[in-house]
């Protein structure tokens, strides 16, 4: 089989960059793409518009596809089978939603796939993506005929939340087993490493624990009967695992067994942090004391320090979280550093960024408004009721600052924390060490409404000088402050104030 891959040169705000350079799940997506097609392929073609199929030999069959597109390998894997049982040109397809016919569409498709996509569209009752397969001879892409393929996608969530974040209180996501999504925003990056990366890595092994119950005995069906021995055998390792006095101390639970968290080479664990899978971590890793980590890819050469937690996240290779690091549903490109008591949640971080300390990035917009991001320069809804943001390459970040849902920080940017009211620029004056009030046996203090001296035990009398020249003297800059009333100007929209 040839592989013809299409071309897209689109950049993706804030990494400026095209989608095949993105890490997804740790490597670059064309890298990916290749290792997926591996199996199948023996030579490559590059193109910039898919009328050229039609000027190539044909002498083999060929897939053709465009290098932005993201699946796994349970989606190629039954795509290539079923179109080549068919033995006609095919085109990848998947059910869209007719209230008309009452034809329920593909879940995953449409509640993620399809957002802010030009590239997965609509024609007729389906919904159509520029992956093809073409049988050895076929030239013309306008004989391919849809081939519907079911994601297998069900609703999970991670955890219960209160009802006015979510509908009926569950923060939920449509998880596809066969993933499949088109990469043209940072949203679409975010979900394929989380949604339908780590956590659809983790949906296939929840469907595979719910086969070959005992209770349903008498409805097994083949499938039932296939899986019940690795099951058993999974069980009996785990609980080995979990008794024996020469294991790590760290497998103390069924979900840290060897079946489900993997671990690279010469990594130095420490007894007391929980890592529960399906997890894989790479080679040369160091994990600190009290480190969480739950349902994550961990790439190599990575230094995780003591209290921090990761959750249903990506952390690339030479990253380095320093202690109280917190990742939850977060994407982390190579070399970048999150430092410690930031906390980010559904966010994406491109590569050599630094992230400073006491940042928060938050995920929920508190008017209870939908939450948009800039896509294609205009500002649109996303159907997601918590989302955080996307930083660019090559970022420096100082520390302090909050970052509202939805927002992007572009590459090549520093920031620094300049904010007169919250920052000690100099030396603070203080007072004499000597001076004790004989009432409460306590030192008497210089008191600052910073920036200003409210009161100094030198000078008590309101109305007094405190010195000729102030204790503190801040810059001239001056922030930009709301006056008046306060109150923003009318122009600023309500999803920009929250």
């Amino acid at each position: 089989m040839e592989r013809i891959i299409l071309r897209d040169p689109k950049l993706i705000p804030p990494f400026a960059e095209p989608a095949r350079e993105l890490r997804i799940l740790n490597k670059p997506l064309w890298l990916l793409q290749r290792d997926l097609l591996k199996a199948y392929s023996k030579s490559t073609v590059e193109i910039d518009r898919l009328a050229e199929v039609s000027e190539l030999p044909a002498h083999d069959e060929r897939i053709v596809y465009r290098d932005n597109l993201f699946f796994n390998a349970e989606l190629i894997d039954t795509f290539i089978h079923e179109a080549r049982k068919r033995g006609t040109a095919a085109q990848i397809a998947f059910k869209a939603s007719n209230p008309a016919t009452g034809q329920k569409g593909d879940p995953s498709i449409e509640r993620h796939a399809t957002q802010l996509s030009r590239h997965i569209r609509r024609v007729g009752d389906y919904y159509v993506a520029d992956l093809y397969y073409l049988p050895a001879g076929v030239k013309d892409l306008t004989q391919a005929q849809p081939l519907v393929i079911d994601t297998l996608s069900h609703e999970m969530g991670y955890y219960r939340i209160p009802s006015y974040m979510a509908h009926k209180g569950d923060l939920t996501y449509q998880i596809p087993i066969r993933a499949f999504i088109s990469i043209e925003s940072w949203l679409h990056v975010l979900m394929a490493n989380i949604l339908m990366g780590v956590f659809s890595w983790a949906a296939a092994l929840d469907v595979r624990m719910s086969k070959a119950r005992l209770k349903n005995l008498p409805k097994w069906t083949a499938e039932d009967w296939r899986l019940f021995p690795g099951k058993i055998a999974f069980a009996l390792k785990a609980f080995w695992e979990k008794i024996n006095p020469l294991e790590e101390q760290w497998r103390n639970h069924f979900l840290a067994s060897r079946a489900l968290v993997k671990v690279g080479k010469r990594c130095s664990i420490d007894p007391t942090a929980i890592i529960h899978g399906p997890t894989v971590i790479g080679d040369d890793v160091y994990i600190g004391p009290g480190v969480v980590i739950a349902n994550s890819y961990i790439g190599n050469n990575v230094n995780i320090m003591q209290g921090s937690q990761i959750m249903l996240s990506v952390v690339s290779d030479r990253c380095f979280l320093p202690f109280n690091a917190g990742l939850f549903m977060t994407v982390l490109m190579e070399n970048s550093m999150v430092a410690q008591n930031s906390t980010l949640q559904l966010c994406v971080v491109g590569r050599n960024t630094f992230i400073g300390a006491n940042n928060v990035f938050t995920d929920f917009n508190l008017q209870g408004e939908p939450i948009k991001i800039i896509h294609d320069g205009v500002p649109m809804e996303v159907n997601m009721p918590v989302l955080g943001s996307a930083v660019g390459h090559n970022v420096k970040l100082g520390s302090g600052f909050v970052v509202y849902p939805g927002r992007m920080i572009e590459s090549n940017a520093v920031i620094i924390f300049n904010n007169e009211m919250n920052l000690i620029r100099k030396t603070v004056s203080g007072h004499n060490l000597n001076d004790v009030d004989e009432a409460t046996g306590e030192p008497r203090r210089i008191i600052y409404h910073w920036p200003n001296v409210y009161y100094d035990p030198a000078h008590p009398n309101p109305g007094s000088p405190t010195d000729s020249e102030p204790p503190v003297q801040m810059s001239t800059f001056r922030s930009s402050q709301p006056t008046g009333n306060g109150r923003l100007p009318e122009h600023i929209s309500a999803s920009q104030r929250s």
